[in-house]
């Protein structure tokens, strides 16, 4: 037996959060009752679980790598008309994003339809490494630079140590490489700006084990390799043993 919104993610209805939410509005039957609890378990070979009238399936799992471009969000549709990434991708699978990039932040993006994944990537308790490539007005002193590495106090409270590095200096703007673990809205945004260095670009390379190939053009995408999967199932699986 399984609880419900993990049986859900698995055959790629939503993320394991985004099926929580279906289940207490009350869109999931089991059996033909409506199931609003989210501590409810089911037997995924015997139980019908149907999502708004329409019976889930297993679907095969698939991973998807998108070198995300700005102009776009990290929704599976949006209210206001906007284009979104999975009007980029044409699988047959229902994905969904692993976690979130800004309308005008580019970079790796992870789609995929297996819920354990998604969970251990995206849980904030699982600290998973994010490494970004942030365009700023001005050049950071040491100083500066040392209190991005340490922590800054934003409205939510101070951020955990990162990993930073001044890679070009142009003067008037720099580039900078920032590894954090954390996923704070904005919190790439947010923090350099309370340096007084503000984001004019941003870029995401790295999540977790999966590294943004250089080759890979704004707006295209690709699936990832044996490897790649093994090491996210391994990511999976120790999240799910320290749990």
């Amino acid at each position: 037996m399984e609880r419900l919104q993990k049986v859900m993610a698995k055959a790629g209805v939503a993320s394991r959060r985004q099926s929580e939410k279906l289940i207490t509005a009350g869109r999931v039957e089991v059996n033909g009752k409506v199931v609003m609890e989210l501590g409810t378990k089911v037997d995924p070979n015997k139980d019908q679980i149907k999502v708004d009238g329409s019976q889930i399936t297993k679907e095969k799992p698939v991973y998807i790598l998108l070198n995300k471009p700005q102009g776009c969000v990290t929704t599976a549709d949006d209210p206001h008309g906007r284009r979104t990434v999975l009007d980029l991708i044409k699988v047959k699978q229902r994905v969904y994003p692993v976690g979130r990039l800004d309308y005008d932040t580019e970079g790796l993006l992870l789609l995929t339809n297996d819920g354990d994944v998604t969970y251990a990537l995206t849980h904030p308790s699982h600290e998973i490494t994010k490494k970004y490539i942030a365009t700023v007005k001005g050049v950071p002193n040491q100083g500066n630079l040392k209190a991005l590495e340490r922590g800054i106090k934003l409205a939510d409270g101070w951020t955990a140590p990162a990993k930073v590095e001044l890679v070009v200096d142009f003067s008037e703007r720099a580039i900078l490489s920032l590894e954090i673990h954390e996923g704070r809205k904005h919190q790439v945004k947010r923090m350099c700006k309370a340096v007084g260095h503000p984001v004019q670009e941003l870029k995401r390379i790295k999540m977790g084990p999966l590294e943004l190939d250089d080759d890979l053009k704004l707006g295209d995408y690709r699936f990832l390799r044996k490897n790649e999967i093994k090491q996210l199932r391994e990511v999976a699986k120790k999240v799910k043993e320290n749990e």
